[in-house]
Protein backbone atom coordinates (compact mmCIF):
# COMPACT_ATOMS: atom_id res chain seq x y z
CA UNK A 1 0.00 0.00 0.00
CA UNK A 2 1.51 3.41 -1.25
CA UNK A 3 2.24 5.68 1.75
CA UNK A 4 -0.61 8.50 2.11
CA UNK A 5 0.16 11.85 1.60
CA UNK A 6 -0.91 15.20 3.11
CA UNK A 7 -0.51 18.24 0.35
CA UNK A 8 -1.52 21.73 1.35
CA UNK A 9 -2.12 24.17 -0.68
CA UNK A 10 -1.88 28.25 0.80
CA UNK A 11 -2.10 30.74 -1.42
CA UNK A 12 -3.24 35.19 -1.79
CA UNK A 13 -4.64 36.40 -4.66
CA UNK A 14 -6.30 39.93 -5.13
CA UNK A 15 -8.26 39.71 -8.39
CA UNK A 16 -7.93 35.89 -8.86
CA UNK A 17 -5.60 34.49 -10.81
CA UNK A 18 -3.68 32.75 -8.05
CA UNK A 19 -7.24 31.33 -6.89
CA UNK A 20 -7.45 29.83 -9.99
CA UNK A 21 -3.46 28.37 -10.02
CA UNK A 22 -4.22 27.22 -6.74
CA UNK A 23 -7.29 25.13 -7.55
CA UNK A 24 -5.44 23.41 -10.56
CA UNK A 25 -2.53 22.43 -8.19
CA UNK A 26 -4.88 21.41 -5.37
CA UNK A 27 -6.97 19.20 -8.04
CA UNK A 28 -3.67 17.77 -9.33
CA UNK A 29 -2.17 16.88 -6.12
CA UNK A 30 -5.40 15.03 -5.07
CA UNK A 31 -5.48 13.22 -8.58
CA UNK A 32 -1.76 12.12 -8.21
CA UNK A 33 -2.91 10.77 -4.70
CA UNK A 34 -2.90 13.24 -2.11
CA UNK A 35 -5.25 14.41 0.61
CA UNK A 36 -5.45 17.71 -0.22
CA UNK A 37 -6.40 20.92 1.83
CA UNK A 38 -6.77 24.48 -0.31
CA UNK A 39 -6.48 27.72 1.78
CA UNK A 40 -6.47 30.82 1.08
CA UNK A 41 -4.56 33.81 3.77
CA UNK A 42 -6.46 36.53 5.00
CA UNK A 43 -6.88 39.63 3.45
CA UNK A 44 -4.98 42.45 5.00
CA UNK A 45 -6.02 45.26 3.01
CA UNK A 46 -8.35 47.98 3.93
CA UNK A 47 -11.70 47.76 2.25
CA UNK A 48 -11.86 50.99 0.85
CA UNK A 49 -8.75 49.81 -1.44
CA UNK A 50 -10.37 46.67 -2.56
CA UNK A 51 -13.84 48.63 -3.41
CA UNK A 52 -11.94 49.96 -6.04
CA UNK A 53 -11.22 47.23 -7.84
CA UNK A 54 -13.95 45.20 -8.70
CA UNK A 55 -11.98 42.20 -9.89
CA UNK A 56 -10.58 42.41 -6.63
CA UNK A 57 -14.34 42.59 -4.62
CA UNK A 58 -15.03 39.12 -7.28
CA UNK A 59 -12.41 37.52 -6.37
CA UNK A 60 -13.47 38.08 -2.57
CA UNK A 61 -17.04 36.80 -3.31
CA UNK A 62 -16.08 33.80 -5.54
CA UNK A 63 -13.59 32.63 -2.66
CA UNK A 64 -15.17 33.09 0.27
CA UNK A 65 -16.35 29.37 1.46
CA UNK A 66 -12.43 28.81 0.77
CA UNK A 67 -10.85 28.26 4.69
CA UNK A 68 -8.73 30.78 6.11
CA UNK A 69 -5.28 28.99 6.68
CA UNK A 70 -3.99 28.60 10.37
CA UNK A 71 -0.78 27.10 11.16
CA UNK A 72 -2.59 23.51 11.63
CA UNK A 73 -2.89 23.18 8.29
CA UNK A 74 0.87 23.40 8.05
CA UNK A 75 1.25 20.86 10.82
CA UNK A 76 -1.12 18.40 9.25
CA UNK A 77 0.85 19.14 5.74
CA UNK A 78 3.62 16.35 4.63
CA UNK A 79 4.34 19.28 1.42
CA UNK A 80 3.18 22.64 1.58
CA UNK A 81 2.04 24.57 -1.85
CA UNK A 82 2.22 28.45 -1.26
CA UNK A 83 1.61 30.86 -3.58
CA UNK A 84 2.02 34.80 -4.23
CA UNK A 85 1.27 37.07 -6.84
CA UNK A 86 4.63 39.34 -7.10
CA UNK A 87 4.93 42.44 -5.18
CA UNK A 88 7.92 44.52 -6.48
CA UNK A 89 9.61 41.39 -7.02
CA UNK A 90 8.61 39.72 -3.67
CA UNK A 91 5.97 38.17 -2.14
CA UNK A 92 2.91 40.02 -0.79
CA UNK A 93 2.41 40.86 2.36
CA UNK A 94 -0.31 38.39 3.20
CA UNK A 95 1.33 35.61 2.72
CA UNK A 96 4.49 37.17 4.33
CA UNK A 97 2.36 38.01 7.22
CA UNK A 98 0.68 34.25 7.47
CA UNK A 99 4.81 33.24 6.93
CA UNK A 100 5.35 34.82 10.22
CA UNK A 101 2.85 33.42 12.08
CA UNK A 102 4.73 29.96 11.81
CA UNK A 103 7.29 31.01 14.61
CA UNK A 104 5.61 28.77 17.14
CA UNK A 105 6.05 26.04 14.69
CA UNK A 106 9.39 26.92 13.95
CA UNK A 107 10.39 26.99 17.13
CA UNK A 108 9.13 23.01 18.42
CA UNK A 109 10.74 22.40 14.58
CA UNK A 110 7.69 21.29 13.13
CA UNK A 111 8.23 23.19 9.75
CA UNK A 112 11.27 20.95 9.56
CA UNK A 113 11.74 18.05 6.90
CA UNK A 114 8.29 18.57 5.32
CA UNK A 115 8.35 19.45 1.20
CA UNK A 116 7.45 22.55 0.08
CA UNK A 117 7.09 24.38 -3.61
CA UNK A 118 5.61 27.82 -4.56
CA UNK A 119 3.73 29.39 -7.59
CA UNK A 120 3.11 33.00 -8.76
CA UNK A 121 2.01 35.35 -11.52
CA UNK A 122 2.98 38.87 -12.42
CA UNK A 123 1.18 41.40 -14.25
CA UNK A 124 4.16 40.95 -16.81
CA UNK A 125 7.05 39.06 -18.45
CA UNK A 126 10.36 38.98 -15.96
CA UNK A 127 7.41 41.46 -13.61
CA UNK A 128 9.23 39.16 -10.60
CA UNK A 129 8.11 35.69 -10.53
CA UNK A 130 11.86 34.85 -10.04
CA UNK A 131 12.75 36.69 -7.35
CA UNK A 132 9.44 36.53 -5.88
CA UNK A 133 10.09 32.68 -5.92
CA UNK A 134 13.25 32.38 -4.92
CA UNK A 135 12.34 35.16 -1.97
CA UNK A 136 9.94 32.70 -0.90
CA UNK A 137 11.96 29.42 -0.69
CA UNK A 138 14.01 31.90 1.64
CA UNK A 139 11.80 31.01 4.61
CA UNK A 140 11.97 27.40 3.41
CA UNK A 141 15.41 27.31 4.28
CA UNK A 142 15.05 28.74 7.81
CA UNK A 143 12.51 25.98 8.22
CA UNK A 144 14.89 23.46 7.38
CA UNK A 145 12.38 22.56 4.76
CA UNK A 146 12.86 20.35 1.36
CA UNK A 147 12.37 22.07 -1.90
CA UNK A 148 10.85 20.60 -4.87
CA UNK A 149 10.87 22.91 -7.41
CA UNK A 150 9.85 21.63 -11.39
CA UNK A 151 12.76 22.25 -12.70
CA UNK A 152 13.62 21.15 -15.85
CA UNK A 153 12.51 18.48 -15.59
CA UNK A 154 9.31 17.57 -18.43
CA UNK A 155 9.11 18.88 -21.71
CA UNK A 156 6.53 21.55 -20.71
CA UNK A 157 9.31 23.52 -18.76
CA UNK A 158 11.05 23.95 -21.73
CA UNK A 159 8.01 26.10 -23.35
CA UNK A 160 6.93 27.76 -19.83
CA UNK A 161 10.74 28.65 -19.09
CA UNK A 162 10.47 28.57 -15.09
CA UNK A 163 12.12 25.74 -13.29
CA UNK A 164 11.53 27.90 -9.79
CA UNK A 165 7.69 27.10 -9.88
CA UNK A 166 4.51 27.31 -11.95
CA UNK A 167 4.06 31.15 -13.37
CA UNK A 168 1.78 33.14 -14.87
CA UNK A 169 1.93 36.37 -16.70
CA UNK A 170 -1.40 37.79 -15.84
CA UNK A 171 -1.32 41.45 -17.91
CA UNK A 172 -3.76 43.82 -16.32
CA UNK A 173 -6.27 40.64 -15.44
CA UNK A 174 -7.14 40.47 -18.98
CA UNK A 175 -5.00 36.89 -19.62
CA UNK A 176 -6.64 34.36 -18.10
CA UNK A 177 -5.02 31.22 -16.88
CA UNK A 178 -4.26 28.94 -19.81
CA UNK A 179 -3.42 25.98 -20.87
CA UNK A 180 0.37 26.40 -20.70
CA UNK A 181 0.06 27.49 -16.58
CA UNK A 182 -2.64 24.92 -15.93
CA UNK A 183 0.15 21.91 -17.90
CA UNK A 184 2.85 23.42 -15.30
CA UNK A 185 0.91 23.31 -12.57
CA UNK A 186 -0.11 19.49 -12.99
CA UNK A 187 3.82 18.40 -13.55
CA UNK A 188 4.55 20.96 -10.44
CA UNK A 189 2.12 18.93 -8.48
CA UNK A 190 2.77 15.41 -9.27
CA UNK A 191 6.36 16.09 -8.78
CA UNK A 192 5.67 17.41 -4.89
CA UNK A 193 3.78 14.71 -4.43
CA UNK A 194 5.92 11.79 -5.68
CA UNK A 195 9.06 13.16 -3.52
CA UNK A 196 6.99 13.85 -0.52
CA UNK A 197 6.09 10.51 -1.14
CA UNK A 198 9.50 9.15 -1.21
CA UNK A 199 10.87 10.98 1.10
CA UNK A 200 8.15 10.37 3.58
CA UNK A 201 8.55 6.60 2.77
CA UNK A 202 12.40 6.29 3.06
CA UNK A 203 12.23 8.47 6.58
CA UNK A 204 9.59 5.85 7.92
CA UNK A 205 11.71 2.88 7.08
Amino acid sequence: MSTSVNVAVIYYSATGTLATMARALADDAETAGATVRLRRVAELAPRTAIEQNPAWVANIEATAGIAEATPDDVRWADAVIFGSPTRFGNVAAQLKQFLDTLGGLWQEGALADKVYSGFTASATPHGGQETTLVALYNSVHHFGGIIVAPGYTDASKFVDGNPYGTSHIAGQGDLPVNEQTLTAARVQAERVVKFTRAIKTGLAG
